[in-house]
């Protein structure tokens, strides 16, 4: 993703193992000039990620220039990628400098390259062996000194395989893979994104909010499939709703305060824990471990938004083992697609 909306913000944000990893493999890759093919989910941080390893790198005094390729028309994206001469093609009244010259001495960043032509990543893949190209309409050749970040929400393997994306290509953007997790997977790291956003958020001119532990307990309930990006408006919205306020559950869109999922509630049961401690009066281990048991489907079936054969895939069963768990527990009605 080019995501504007989050330019700038400080990322990445939280205590989790995910984000300590991914803060690792950032500080281990910014000192060198390696191509990096950052992969995951739309909305998750991507370019959040490639400014985090610019800003790193001996770079950084040079421009972070971004391109979405899959938001320009690919008839256009050869010029906007390299630049073109007056007259190259009709409605070239002038001569235009390119993304790889503005980016001279800096970092380049390629959004969504999953999405570019086959002519175009064949164009793309001799710039990335030669560092040399020319402008539309132009014999001369340049060189590009930039250092190429590139990322993408698609599976590009996937795409290499069905002949959608060049096999060369791809294995000279992999040269250092980084996985940004989705929300979902850290969802540890609400309270200090929060915090973030929200001083962000004054800093812009709007009021501040807090959440209270019920609401908070909602926020992490909750799959986030639009994940940074979607919290990220969800708090600018009660910010400008609710100033100055103490967020309650009840002032949660119903998709994330009543835990919805596809229309339905699956309701966990209070108190559950996996803790192995044992009450003085003792436990009712059957039940216990039945609540469990039901938490972690209802959690799966949330990640999922309620397809049961991806759930099924998380809980590493049969999904006709996790069909009969789910009339079993009476969840029937939170799955959305059983067949």
């Amino acid at each position: 993703m080019t995501d504007q909306s989050t330019a700038g913000a400080s990322f990445p944000v939280g205590p989790s193992a995910a984000i300590a990893e991914l803060n690792v493999l950032i500080r281990q890759v910014a000192r060198y000039d390696s191509t990096v093919l950052i992969t995951g989910e739309s909305g998750c941080g991507k370019e959040l990620v490639a400014r985090r390893i610019h800003d790193a790198s001996k770079r950084r005094t040079g421009p972070f220039i971004p391109v979405n390729c899959g938001a320009i028309p690919r008839d256009l994206l050869e010029s906007e990628l390299f630049g073109h001469e007056r007259g190259a093609f009709t409605g070239a009244i002038a001569s235009r400098v390119g993304r790889f010259e503005l980016a001279n001495g800096g970092t380049l960043f390629l959004d969504e390259i999953g999405d570019m032509s086959l002519d175009m990543q064949v164009k793309l893949l001799r710039v990335l062996q030669e560092r040399v190209f020319e402008r539309v309409g132009s014999p001369e050749s340049r060189r590009a000194n930039v250092r190429i970040l590139a990322a993408t929400h698609r599976d590009l393997e996937a795409r290499v395989a069905a002949g959608e994306f060049r096999e060369d290509l791809f294995f000279r953007l992999n040269v250092f893979p980084i996985r940004v997790p989705p929300l979902r997977e850290r969802l540890e790291d609400l309270p200090d994104l929060i915090d973030d956003l929200v001083r962000r958020g004054q800093a812009e001119g709007r009021p501040a909010i807090r959440f209270s532990p019920t609401a908070m307990s909602c926020l992490q309930s909750y799959s986030w499939p639009g994940n940074v990006r979607e919290l990220q408006n969800l708090v600018e919205r009660l910010s400008i709703l609710y100033p100055d306020r103490t967020i309650q559950r009840e002032d949660l869109p119903p998709s994330i305060g009543e835990r919805r999922r596809s229309g339905t509630t699956c309701t966990l049961t209070a108190g559950v824990d996996d803790s192995t401690e044992i009450p003085s009066g003792g436990i009712d281990l059957r039940e216990h471990l039945s609540n469990i048991e039901k938490r972690l489907i209802c959690n799966a079936l949330s990640q999922t938004q309620g397809t049961v054969a991806h759930a099924a895939r998380l809980l590493n069963l049969r999904r006709t083992t996790l069909v009969e768990k789910l009339r079993k527990y009476d969840l029937l009605s939170a799955a959305s697609r059983v067949a």
